[in-house]
């Protein structure tokens, strides 16, 4: 009996992770390149991901303060929470910290 509640709450760490997200694609990496309506992102295995920015796109620092578009710059390190819309990554938030250049800077 311990054995089913020890596989149960096994199960059911493993499984509650997986659900935090609910159905969305996380992008990470360094970002390529900004514009009005999109970002690229850089990932660690060398692909170029572009992500569409939207109108309630939220932009948080990596210490979850709030931030807002013009903070981004090409450079800094990100992760993009994203859903997939008509084929296309759109973000839901975009993480960031900020470039070396800009934190030496200020």
């Amino acid at each position: 009996m311990k054995l089913r509640w020890l596989a149960l709450l096994l199960a059911m760490a493993v499984a509650i992770p997986a659900f935090a997200h609910g159905d969305k694609k996380h992008v990470v990496g360094m970002l390529e390149k900004v514009s009005a309506d999109s970002v690229t992102v850089k990932t660690r295995d060398g692909k170029s991901v572009e992500v569409k920015l939207a109108a309630n796109t939220v932009y948080v620092t990596k210490d979850d303060k709030p931030a807002k578009f013009g903070d981004l710059a090409a450079g800094q390190r990100v992760v993009v929470h994203a859903t997939t819309k008509a084929g296309e990554l759109v973000a839901s938030e975009v993480k960031f910290a900020p470039s070396p250049a800009k934190t030496a800077s200020q």
